[in-house]
């Protein structure tokens, strides 16, 4: 049955594989960002270019489509409140509110482990983890008060909802997260933050598109058993973090990090840099912040029991084939 699917957020790193994913199906897609992307046009894809904070644009892009997957949100460890909460929380309920009034069936929304997030470490644990609290960042924040309000939204028959957590998303074509941790290695101001024995858990892209593809799919029965609830996605298999960046920087003929700083000196750090760079508005983003600092050293790993149980989810795109095309294509790029 051919279907037509709005994706916020279409042209990122995670949206272009799920676009390519649902018209290797085919089905229709529709994207909603913020930039144009003249080689998504040229594709003859419906592409709305807007904001999410703007209703009337959410709902003209949701017209005639039987599925939202929203992966569209402001990510990051620094920035004004209120933009994390305009398009994190309130983008996420004009995206609720479109789809109710354009007779949308399906909302997979892409949500974030960092929703639990405590201080602590979280060795483990499963959706049955509390919110988070004491918050060190508003993204982290923002993203808990926008997945409550899509769990809260699923209606059976109507317009039935699932979230999804996938952990550290990485692969080819990532623009963000490792080619930052790449940069930085070469320039020799990278440092180990804590121990350097802390384990994480990653989520290949391609994985991550799988999942959301998995929930769509069982999102269509009539009472899903999934509707309503959030699930964590991961490789399945966590790794030590600072063991794995060196493996990657090996690949890459970078000397290994090494150094390293204990978490309390980290942390110190950035509340101080926070501080400075609040005062002093200074632009862009501190070298360091608390939530990282917390990040870099604490344990966060997750069961994915449920997600293999309701969803059918199986990490089946392996870290090694992960690496070898990110390997390759970092080497291309220098």
């Amino acid at each position: 049955m051919l279907m037509k699917a709005l994706l916020t957020g279409g042209g990122g790193f995670l949206g272009r594989y799920l676009v390519d994913a649902w018209l290797k199906q085919g089905h229709e897609v529709a994207i909603l960002g913020r930039t144009e992307h003249p080689d998504l046009v040229a594709r003859g894809i419906d592409f709305h270019q807007g904001d999410l904070s703007e209703l009337e644009t959410v709902r003209k892009a949701c017209e005639g489509c039987e599925v939202v997957f929203h992966t569209a949100a402001k990510a990051g460890v620094w920035g004004a409140k209120g933009s994390f909460w305009m398009t994190n929380f309130q983008g996420t309920q004009n995206v609720i509110t479109a789809c109710r009034e354009q007779g949308v069936q399906r909302l997979i929304h892409t949500s974030t482990p960092s929703v639990v997030f405590n201080r602590q470490p979280l060795r483990g644990v499963d959706e049955s983890q509390p919110y988070g609290s004491r918050w060190l960042c508003h993204y982290a924040e923002s993203k808990a008060a926008a997945e409550k309000e899509v769990l809260a939204a699923h209606a059976p028959g109507q317009l039935q909802t699932v979230a999804l957590r996938p952990h550290l998303i990485w692969g080819k074509g990532d623009n963000h997260l490792i080619p930052r941790v790449v940069a930085r290695a070469r320039a020799g101001k990278l440092k180990i933050v804590g121990t350097g024995t802390n384990k994480v858990d990653l989520v290949h892209v391609r994985n991550a598109a799988a999942a959301h593809l998995l929930a769509e799919e069982k999102l269509r029965d009539t009472d899903p058993v999934c509707g309503g609830k959030s699930y964590f996605i991961t490789q399945g298999q966590p790794v030590v973090l600072w063991d794995w960046i060196n493996a990657l920087l090996k690949k890459l003929d970078i000397p290994p990090v090494t150094r390293k700083v204990p978490l309390p000196v980290a942390y110190t750090a950035g509340a101080l840099l926070e501080a400075v760079y609040a005062i002093a508005k200074i632009p862009g983003e501190p070298p360091m912040t608390r939530f990282v600092a917390t990040e870099l050293a604490k344990d966060h790993y997750f069961d994915i029991s449920a997600a293999r149980r309701d969803l059918g989810y199986n990490p089946r795109f392996s870290e090694e084939e992960g690496l070898r095309e990110l390997v390759e294509e970092l080497r291309k790029l220098g």
